[in-house]
């Protein structure tokens, strides 16, 4: 039997608000639940924006809400080599090409495109470094800034078909090339996101990943990766995010209410949590719909 473990896992970008923490309790419950381990990694991968202070208040709020974790807290800065090692391995076969276009160029291409395709992110990288040949972008790559691409389509030759399972134990057929070809390092940054987040879960041995609705997507994205890097794939379980009245997702970017200011304003972490866990968020609050191809589930 596989042994249960679950994560949160948080940007130092700012304080929590009550979305990440309706997202750390669905994460600690289930594995609580099922006698499983719960585990904290902070994914503060992001130069410009994560700050040790941030790490410190995400740490002060969990503690206060009372959701315990597991071990050692895991920091994706710590494990830039790592996953060096894996994008080298891709380079090597011919799956990743590096990228010369800065956003403007981009934007510019794509509005001079009579119908470019689309995403879940919006409209797909038009492919315009693909093409260089291997040893010119060698060349351009020693000098010039410049990120790393997966090759969508190459990478879903070479994959085959691919699926994973939702929390209703159904299988659901993984649609990467919706995405374009994503980048896996930044020009600003050694790692990005769906790189980083397949490797670590493998290497904490992470059986259910429990995340919010929103990266529902990445989802297809992570499972390629998954079979181009041979690493397990674990159960995914997608729940719905918490909103406004109107409907209007919670971000740090749009004054979500910060679980600091719910502390200082005096309120009972233990009737806070307990109500969550009842359906019952404060007022002006509640949890948005799911979108039209995410599974219907009482774990998501």
């Amino acid at each position: 039997m596989t042994e249960i473990a679950t994560r949160f896992a948080p940007s130092p970008t700012g304080r929590l608000h009550l979305g990440h923490a309706w997202s750390a309790l669905q994460a600690h419950d289930f594995a609580t639940e099922r006698h499983g381990h719960f585990l904290l990694r902070i994914e503060d991968i992001d130069p410009g924006r994560a700050r040790d202070e941030h790490v410190s208040g995400i740490l002060e709020d969990l503690i206060w809400l009372g959701l315990a974790w597991e071990g050692e807290i895991v920091f994706q800065s710590q494990r830039l080599a790592l996953y060096a090692m894996a994008l080298e391995d891709l380079k090597e076969r011919g799956l990743v090409y590096p990228c010369f276009c800065t956003r403007a160029e981009i934007a510019r291409e794509i509005a001079a495109s009579a119908s470019a395709p689309h995403g879940p992110d919006g409209p797909h990288y038009p492919g315009t470094c693909r093409g260089i040949p291997a040893t010119v972008a060698d060349a351009r790559a020693a000098h010039e800034a410049h990120c790393w691409r997966l090759d969508v389509a190459k990478a879903r030759a070479a994959a085959g078909p691919l699926t994973w399972t939702d929390g209703n134990g159904m299988a659901q057929r993984a649609r990467p090339e919706m995405h374009g070809d994503v980048v896996l390092a930044r020009k600003d940054a050694p790692v990005s996101y769906h790189l980083a987040v397949t490797i670590d879960d493998a290497e904490q041995a992470i059986s259910h990943v429990v995340r919010g609705v929103d990266l529902w997507h990445a989802t297809h994205v992570h499972r390629l990766l998954q079979a181009l890097l041979d690493l397990p794939t674990p159960v995914y379980i997608h729940h719905a995010l918490i909103g406004t009245a109107s409907g209007e997702r919670l971000a740090k970017r749009n004054g979500a209410p910060a679980i600091a200011d719910l502390r200082a304003a005096g309120a009972d972490p233990g009737e806070l949590i307990e109500a969550m866990r009842a359906g019952r968020f404060p007022n002006g609050y509640r949890l948005l719909d799911l979108p039209d191809d995410a599974p219907r589930q009482g774990t998501s």
